[in-house]
């Protein structure tokens, strides 16, 4: 079975040097998700998020597969005072 690595960057980079074994690219796509939505949702909680959040999964080669991007971006209508009070 191949192995995946589901690396994050976000200010600070987070290797997945162990990897998971998954029967496919498809697989790897929804364990992504599920993982990125954890690790997010703990960033979240933990106020750590940055403006830019992406998860890069490897295969045992470490070519990217694919990746996972997550933007904060506020909207024209939004003032300062407003998103300091979010």
């Amino acid at each position: 079975m191949p192995r995946y690595h589901f690396n994050v960057y976000d200010g600070v980079t987070l290797l997945d040097k162990k990897g998971v074994e998954l029967p496919d690219t498809m697989f790897a796509r929804r364990e992504a998700i599920r993982y990125a939505g954890v690790l997010l949702e703990e960033g979240a909680r933990l106020e750590s998020l940055g403006s830019e959040w992406r998860m890069e999964v490897t295969g045992e080669t470490g070519v990217i597969m694919f990746r996972l991007d997550f933007f904060v971006t506020p909207s024209a209508a939004a003032t300062p005072l407003a998103l300091a009070n979010d």
